[in-house]
């Protein structure tokens, strides 16, 4: 999910805040060795932290149809909150503030990244990708800090914050669907009344079967079998 994000963001700046051919676009930790290196217009874009939003998060598992049938079962994806130092580097700060100018314009016009950067797990889960710029950091966390941490100068930078759907990966196949008919007999003693079988299915179908036929012939010979003869008076 982190390099899908990653490449969306790379898409999104070179497509709207500035042009690919004369700024770079990098990934890396500004640190003071990473800086001394630079000998063109760059634009950093450096992960520094990343928190699942628990606001998010769902309960419960999500069922997979085919037709009418439970095919499987998963977990709801998590999503969670990657936090990127976005910073420019010139060698003049007036060309660094013009570039920071253009970032932000670009994430201002979007409330979570179009869909057409979107590639890999992010565009098959079909969610959507929240994204915000320069709001106040949680208390636990100070952009100085951050610099402090890298070892590099304080510049001006913008956070920016992508919320990101990740899936589980915990799915449950469900169990196989049951296809055998249910079958009814219904008859009497010494094959009279006749016998009827039906038989029904709600998943594959089948036809009933028809009762057997009695001719009249047969009906007669089976009651006589079954009469007993009366005790007569002789006159």
């Amino acid at each position: 999910m982190i390099p899908e994000v990653d490449r969306a963001l790379r898409t999104l700046i070179e497509r709207e805040a500035l042009d690919r051919e004369e700024v770079e676009v990098a990934f890396d930790a500004p640190t003071k060795e990473w800086a001394a290196r630079r000998n063109s217009p760059t634009v950093d874009v450096y992960l520094y932290d990343i928190r699942e939003d628990l606001r998010r998060r769902e309960r419960g598992w999500l069922n997979e149809y085919d037709g009418e049938l439970i095919r499987a079962r998963h977990l709801p994806p998590r999503h969670f909150k990657l936090s990127y130092l976005v910073a420019a580097w010139t060698q003049r700060p007036e060309d660094e503030h013009r570039l920071l100018a253009a970032l932000l314009s670009c994430f201002l016009r979007h409330e979570a990244l179009p869909t057409d950067v979107l590639t890999g797990s992010l565009a098959a889960l079909g969610l959507p990708v929240p994204v915000s710029v320069a709001l106040p950091p949680p208390e636990d966390r100070s952009f100085a800090d951050v610099w402090t941490a890298l070892g590099g100068e304080l510049k001006p930078s913008l956070d920016v914050v992508v919320t990101a759907p990740a899936d589980t990966g915990r799915r449950f196949e469900a169990a196989p669907a049951v296809r055998q008919p249910i079958s009814l007999t219904a008859g009497g003693i010494a094959g009279w009344p006749p016998s009827e079988t039906r038989s029904e299915t709600t998943e594959t179908g089948s036809t009933a079967t028809e009762p057997e036929k009695t001719t009249g012939a047969d009906a007669t010979t089976a009651i006589r079998r079954t009469r007993r003869a009366k005790p007569g008076r002789s006159r």
